[in-house]
């Protein structure tokens, strides 16, 4: 899937997963929906051109290229069911122990939504690499000042992650099989549906960004400061 769809789909899948997420109020909330939306961008880490690989040039190019390389290559490693969320929710843990590596991580998944969802975003700032770290790491420190710890940070990895995953199975080109394709490189696929078909644009993004509104209407209490005016406009007519 194209890096919008997974960006949208990780979304949706945030705050619809919020009744269950160790998360309270709504700026932890809202984290918990912006870290699984960006974190729905990570698998990408695999391969060089990315657009996880060009968000912030050299500090993101050079471990892509290594994570490539340790993982078997584009949509291996990185896209195993079972083995990629542990190891990325594994190194989620140990950086959510401390303040400034739970800072890189929250800056990350907003670097990444706001590059995957440049087309709905006016101007290019969040596009640059100097405009993109100066927001990304203004947003993470504004939500990491006004919220609790993130000790959900490795969960919302592992939602973002398989969520990515999910989506690239019902490609072509699929996913790996889950563990067993490291004796035999087999790959699974759901759909015969190719990435960035006019399904995907016309269909599936419009479809994920419903479902991203809805879940955050009926899963937080953005609906108690809209539902006065609701009724008004409701009155009025």
């Amino acid at each position: 899937m194209l890096g919008h769809s997974h960006a949208l789909s990780g979304l949706a899948a945030g705050a619809a997963t919020l009744p269950w997420a160790p998360v309270h109020g709504t700026v932890a909330q809202m984290s918990w929906i912006a870290a699984a939306g960006g974190f729905a961008m990570l698998p990408d880490l695999d391969h060089r051109g990315s657009t996880v690989s060009d968000m912030w040039g050299p500090v993101t190019d050079v471990p892509s290229g290594l994570v490539g390389n340790v993982t078997g290559g584009h949509r291996w490693g990185t896209h195993d069911a079972v083995l990629a969320p542990l190891a990325l929710g594994g190194l989620a843990i140990l950086a959510a122990d401390a303040y400034w590596s739970s800072l890189l991580l929250m800056a990350l998944a907003i670097g990444l939504a706001l590059r995957a969802l440049h087309f709905v975003i006016p101007g290019t700032t969040e596009t640059t690499i100097v405009g993109n770290i100066v927001l990304s790491w203004a947003g993470a420190w504004w939500l990491l000042e006004h919220s609790p710890a993130p000790t959900w940070l490795p969960w919302a990895v592992a939602l973002g992650v398989l969520t990515h995953i999910a989506g690239d199975a019902l490609t072509t080109a699929g996913v790996p099989f889950p563990v067993l394709w490291l004796l035999r490189r087999t790959r699974i696929a759901f759909s015969p549906m190719r990435t960035g078909t006019v399904f995907e644009k016309v269909v599936l993004v419009p479809l994920f960004l419903a479902a991203t509104v809805a879940f955050i209407w009926i899963n937080t209490d953005i609906r108690d400061t809209f539902d006065p005016i609701v009724d008004r406009f409701v009155s009025a007519g």
